[in-house]
């Protein structure tokens, strides 16, 4: 598979691309879970809609994932022994078109957990199988210096909280919202940002 010319997306077709994504490789296993990578993107969204959340917490939830399809390293699976860094392919890509808060979200939404894992001990229980191994690869639970670093990030609450919106994420009986359902929410989210940085 050719990697995407990601120079050419732009505000306007970076809503198009996204749904290409959503639509091609959204069928793929997610990580061992028993949801595919559309469907546990899109119940993240859902449950975020559902708590009140404001579109761009939403969109967050929405995309926080987008670097497994977009990291040159591929897909985690259940064998891997080293971590391919997801959350950093996924910000790079959007960060030209989202607000800092959106790709805050997607690229420490991994550091989410690992700081989770240490400042509520309580959490580690809550993770799945493949989650507990993913978290070995990126380097288990945060030392207290890192928990330091983590808080001093002025989106922390909102990282956390859409971290918490992606364990959610998971399950087997639900039925969502496609995402051309999110689509024109996703594109107010870039206009937004784009008029801003036009200022």
């Amino acid at each position: 598979m050719s990697k995407p010319d990601y120079n050419s997306l732009s505000p306007d077709n970076i809503v198009a691309f996204l749904a290409d994504i959503f639509e091609r490789r959204g069928g793929e296993e997610y990580l061992g879970e028993p949801v595919t990578m559309a469907e546990h993107m899109l119940q993240g969204a859902h449950f975020a809609e559902n708590a009140g959340e404001p579109e761009i917490i939403i969109v967050a939830a929405l995309l926080h994932d987008i670097g497994h399809f977009t990291s040159e390293f591929g897909s985690f699976t259940m064998e891997d022994v080293e971590d391919r860094h997801h959350e950093e392919a996924g910000a790079a890509v959007l960060e030209r078109f989202f607000p800092t808060l959106v790709t805050d979200c997607v690229r420490y939404h991994v550091a989410a957990k690992r700081y989770l894992c240490a400042a509520r001990p309580e959490y580690l229980k809550r993770l799945s199988e493949a989650s507990v191994l993913s978290l070995k690869l990126q380097g288990g639970p945060m030392s207290s210096v890192e928990v330091a670093e983590f808080e001093k990030n002025p989106n922390v609450k909102e990282i956390v909280k859409v971290r918490h919106y992606d364990d959610a994420g998971k399950r087997t009986d639900m039925k969502t919202q496609p995402f051309s359902y999110y689509a024109p929410m996703v594109q107010r989210v870039v206009d937004a940002h784009c008029r801003k940085a036009a200022e």
